[in-house]
């Protein structure tokens, strides 16, 4: 339909708008590589500064189980001394030398440490050592007997059947090791929850599901069990958890997961890369706002200037028709040139209309067109022909303004015949449905390239040497603005034709 100037206005706009994007993109890809390769170098710092807090959780519980160990034994080895001292003390009551009693007494001197009670059946001391306790203490009862029932007593049985019991407690040294230990332990979970790394870290039990203690978590998201499950399988399917048994406290897993610096480190190129599209839409929105209200300022002075430069001529070709009627001319060119004044005037009237609110009224879409088409047709070339469906006959009611309507169907039939070259046909169909009226316009012309179906109503495309291409663009401002409906193309073949459609709202 449309032959295309030899310098396209719109191909290079649509070459500098593929340059500008892809400069952009090229921009915006180089920025989020460099970061992506900063945030990798930042995370590999990250990941190592975790991989040392785990390494030395292993170690530090290595240290905690290995000195528990170191306890036990020596828990057991005070024992087997206690065990010693007792067999040496019945000994001492069956000792038939001054050699074996001076054997069994240097066995029981030498205990120089762990605290020892000795009674008889009733629960009177019989002798102590390394107690300090004085002379008006004579019976092992109340505190004293709960402080030293910690282990049971070691019973010894000599003559005549009678028994005597031992009581013992751990030695001065081995309960100062001992509270060493406890603090050793206190303290692991201290530096396991208070890392350096700023990792999140949930401590649970040896089931591995509730909770013994936490680090770097928000107390008010470990009260929602839902959330420390999730957030406890998250972690295991990061880094494997890390399995301690340590004294008095039994069996605990460590789990953890790379700190909330490095998972924000992970989807800064995402944000980045958001940001910056968020950024750059805003932007076109902005300038593409811009643009249109120029172009709007710049319709509205053109088609206002217009309006007032016809105004003066049209108000003398009145004059000189009034006189040519006075003059006897012939009535039936008077009558034509009088048509064609009073075709400058809705002309005009249109113009001026631009940019102001359009009224709307009702009225019948049919007899509109037909009587535009009418008017058409006797400046046409004969060899183009108007079909119109249905006949002037039909009523199809719809709100339009008269003079702005009727501007848009001339331009579709002048685009069809220059597209015809002034031979072939323009068929014109309205049909409707329950909420909108669709009116196709069709032309035999040469049809226009489906990458051009937008194009075309850009201003200033046009495919004659002498325009302003500006007929489609006024046609699509009239019903999209003015009427609130929509013009395109429908279809369009090349070397066989187009149709247009207008789509109004009932």
């Amino acid at each position: 339909m449309l032959k295309i100037l030899p310098v396209d206005l719109y191909l290079r706009k649509k070459r500098w708008k593929f340059i500008l994007f892809a400069g952009a993109v090229f921009i915006v890809a180089a920025s989020l590589y460099y970061t992506s390769i900063l945030v990798d170098e930042i995370r590999k710092d990250e990941r190592k500064n975790v991989q040392i807090w785990a390494d030395a959780i292993h170690q530090k519980a290595d240290l905690v189980n290995y000195t528990n160990n170191l306890f036990e034994q020596l828990k057991t080895e005070e024992r087997k001394r206690v065990s010693i001292v007792a067999e040496a003390q019945r000994r001492i009551l069956t000792a038939t030398s001054n050699e074996d009693l001076n054997f069994f007494l240097n066995i029981i001197g030498e205990n120089t440490t762990i605290p020892v009670i000795v009674t008889d059946d009733s629960g009177n001391i019989m002798t102590s050592r390394n107690t300090r306790l004085d002379d008006s203490v004579r019976r092992l009862d109340g505190s004293l007997l709960r402080e030293y029932s910690v282990y049971p007593p070691i019973v010894v049985q000599y003559i005549y059947n009678k028994k005597i019991y031992l009581y013992y407690k751990d030695s001065n040294m081995f309960a100062q090791l001992k509270a060493v230990l406890d603090d050793l332990i206190r303290s692991f979970f201290s530096e396991v929850v208070l890392n350096s790394a700023s990792v999140p870290v949930i401590i649970t039990d040896s089931s591995g599901t509730i909770p013994f203690a936490h680090g770097n978590i928000p107390k008010e998201k470990m009260n929602d069990k839902k959330w420390v499950a999730s957030t406890l399988e998250s972690m295991a399917s990061q880094n494997t958890p890390i399995k301690i048994d340590l004294a008095d406290t039994g069996i605990h897993y460590i789990f953890y997961q790379d700190s909330f610096l490095l998972t924000r480190l992970k989807y800064y190129p995402v944000v980045q890369f958001g940001v910056i599209a968020i950024f750059l839409l805003i932007a076109y929105l902005l300038f593409s706002y811009a643009r249109k209200s120029e172009q709007n300022q710049v319709w509205v002075g053109m088609a206002k200037e217009t309006a007032h430069q016809l105004g003066t001529p049209l108000s003398s070709m009145v004059a000189w028709v009034e006189l040519l009627k006075l003059k006897g001319l012939d009535d039936e060119t008077v009558k034509e040139i009088e048509k064609d004044v009073q075709r400058l005037e809705t002309i005009t009237d249109r113009f001026s209309k631009i940019g102001s609110a359009a009224h709307l009224e009702k009225t019948n879409i049919t007899r509109v067109i037909h009587e535009t088409v009418n008017y058409m047709r006797l400046r046409t070339s004969p060899r183009v022909v108007f079909n119109i469906s249905p006949t002037i006959g039909q009523e199809i009611i719809v709100p339009i303004n008269l003079h702005l309507f009727e501007w848009v169907i001339e331009n579709l039939c002048k685009n069809a015949v220059d597209a015809m070259e002034g031979n072939g046909e323009v068929n014109i169909d309205i049909t409707e449905d329950t909420d909108h009226i669709h009116i196709d316009v069709s032309d035999t012309g040469k049809g226009i390239p489906k990458s051009r179906f937008k194009t075309i109503f850009h201003p200033g495309y046009t495919s004659k040497k002498r325009g302003w291409g500006l007929g489609l663009t006024l046609s699509q401002r009239i019903i999209s603005n003015y009427h609130n409906g929509k013009i395109f193309v429908k279809s369009s073949t090349l070397n066989k034709g187009t149709t247009f459609r207008i789509v109004l709202k009932k």
